[in-house]
């Protein structure tokens, strides 16, 4: 789990971690979410995601996710499974939405994988990413109902 966040984090194009990627972090943030699943092949982590409430309160019953497919499986469908595995996952622990805080507007194989299950574009927050190779890109917040 720890070498696929790190390798996707350091390709700087989809999550916003820069230090402190270690084993706590998998332990509090992956670990320690309300569900975290791993697509595995052969002892190889191909992909993982993580969920949970978006918000406290009054605001837990719609949920967010966060998901990770390493370089090597992309495009072998690994992420819709997640992703739908998600989305049933979440819709029978009670959640009623699923919202996306922060997906990139150069990340195009997952905003179309998004649409295709449902998502809406719902507001976009200008230049909220530092892409490594294409500077300040724009962050799609998507939602889905359960």
């Amino acid at each position: 789990m720890l070498g696929l966040l790190q390798s996707v984090s350091q390709e700087g194009s989809a999550l916003p971690f820069v230090d402190g990627i270690d084993g706590n972090m998998i332990d509090q943030i992956w670990l320690g979410a309300r569900g975290c699943v791993l697509a595995c092949d052969n002892g190889e982590v191909l992909g993982m995601y993580r969920y949970g409430p978006a918000m406290p309160g009054r605001g837990s019953h719609i949920a967010t996710a966060t998901f990770l497919v390493g370089e090597r499986a992309r495009g072998r469908g690994v992420g819709r499974a997640l992703v739908e595995h998600c989305l049933q996952s979440a819709q029978a622990a009670g959640f009623r939405a699923m919202q996306f805080n922060q997906v990139l507007s150069s990340n195009l194989p997952a905003l179309a994988l998004y649409r295709s299950l449902g998502f809406a574009v719902i507001g976009t927050v200008p230049e909220a990413f530092d892409h490594i190779e294409l500077g300040y890109v724009d962050a799609h917040i998507m939602y889905r109902a359960l």
